[in-house]
């Protein structure tokens, strides 16, 4: 699984080297080196192993095409998505449309989530931990899973 988070640098060009950890497991796990790179509202950016995607995209196409929270999630995410390969250097591209939305520049932080990795601004993510903090319902809910 993908866990943590480790600091990371989006170059110039806008891309990041995916953090040495995260790369051995994603080596070792994934024989597909390719990413679909995404975000649902455009905070930060997600890096899915297509593999994982396409897992998703499946389980979307058993529903009506015409769904209407379908239909959302698929306009978000195909708005700022696109798939990716690493480069040589092991690399991956993130676009300027989601770069700029995410404010994604220089110093992010990569956080894994088990199948997937999200890249955040350092000082977005903080608010985002503030705007929603972690309550005792939050707590209750988890310990109902038996966590």
């Amino acid at each position: 699984m993908l866990r943590g988070s480790y600091t990371a640098t989006i170059d110039d060009k806008g891309r990041i080297k995916i953090p040495a950890s995260f790369k051995r497991y994603l080596d070792q796990h994934y024989a597909n080196p390719d990413f679909y790179v995404t975000s649902l509202e455009g905070e930060c950016a997600r890096l899915y192993p297509l593999t994982e995607w396409e897992e998703i995209e499946n389980k979307l196409s058993l529903l009506p095409s015409m769904d209407p929270v379908k239909r959302k999630f698929l306009d978000r995410v195909n708005y700022y998505g696109q798939i990716q390969s690493a480069d040589t250097q092991g690399r991956i591209l993130i676009h300027p449309l989601l770069r700029s939305a995410a404010e994604l520049l220089g110093e992010v932080t990569v956080f894994g989530y088990l199948t997937y990795l999200e890249i955040w601004s350092a000082d977005r993510f903080r608010l985002r931990l503030d705007a929603h903090p972690f309550t005792d319902e939050d707590a209750e809910r988890i310990a109902r899973l038996g966590i």
